[in-house]
């Protein structure tokens, strides 16, 4: 079995190219794969080996103080590795919205744990908007929620900006895969004037795996940005594959039988060795 951990920490870190050698030291020595991202806002990784491997790469990043609460997200995946190879880079972001009014370290909105999140998104008075991109909104999403149609996150600024309005919309409630976009998006409503906002906290992943599928607002798979491509109620994997070519996910049932939806490709779809996107680009 596979271990999976993701993580994030919006904290000024001031030594990223020291960090990234420390990172890249250790993981390789452990034979840890995976990605992590290292930004002067913050970290932000997935990574992937044994159980034993991935809790001590854990607990090595906790040894530095900065990260000493860092906090994770764990899963198991019993066939394929998830991250073939390991990347560790430095950025300007560690997740791109390109918004410096956008700063989780200063303000974010008021996070909302599973439980009660299917009440919140049911409230009349509360705006829901999937903040993540359209190839993930489309595969799945929660009942009733706003897709705001963009390519990249780096969109949502703009679509704020064109459809939302502090005076009309008093309560927005937000989502993304693992939280992190929603960190940055709380904090720009917040800064744009809006005075309630809310995110799920952990995002989707830690709905869909705390909350029963009986209880669920959930519909459909939720895409990751790794070689599992989508997952469902508790963490399972889900139905969908990627187009070789444009590493767009496609049924399972239909992707050896018909071409592409997105891109028109003819060629063999399976599952992708790389993600379409990397973790910054979410």
């Amino acid at each position: 079995m596979i271990a999976i951990a993701s993580f994030y920490k919006f904290i000024a870190i001031d030594n990223c190219p020291e960090l990234q050698a420390q990172l890249q030291s250790y993981c390789e020595a452990h034979e840890i794969k995976g990605t992590i991202l290292i930004a002067t806002e913050g970290i932000n990784g997935s990574i992937c080996g044994s159980t034993e491997t991935v809790n001590a790469a854990l607990s090595f990043l906790r040894q530095d103080p900065r990260f000493a609460d860092l906090s994770h997200k764990s899963a198991i995946c019993t066939g394929k590795p998830p991250f073939s190879k390991l990347k560790i880079k430095i950025k300007a972001e560690i997740v791109t919205l390109r918004q410096p009014l956008a700063n989780p370290s200063k303000q974010v909105g008021t996070y909302v744990a599973p439980q009660d999140w299917n009440a919140l998104i049911q409230d009349p008075e509360v705006l829901v908007i999937d903040t993540r991109n359209a190839y993930e909104v489309e595969i799945g999403t929660f009942k009733g929620s706003i897709d705001p149609h963009t390519d990249a996150f780096t969109d949502f600024p703009e679509y704020v900006r064109q459809n939302l309005n502090p005076t009309k919309h008093r309560k927005v409630a937000m989502f993304c895969t693992g939280g992190i976009r929603c960190e940055k998006a709380t904090s720009l409503l917040l800064a744009e004037g809006f005075s309630e906002v809310y995110h799920l906290e952990g995002g989707i992943l830690n709905y869909l795996e705390q909350i029963p599928a009986a209880e669920s607002q959930w519909q459909g798979d939720c895409f990751v940005f790794d070689e599992r491509v989508a997952v469902t109620h508790n963490l399972e994997p889900g139905n969908y594959r990627m187009c070789y070519d444009c590493g767009l996910p496609i049924p399972s049932l239909s992707a050896d039988k018909i071409p592409c939806p997105h891109c028109g490709s003819s060629r063999l779809l399976s599952q992708s060795t790389s993600p379409i996107l990397s973790m910054d680009e979410e």
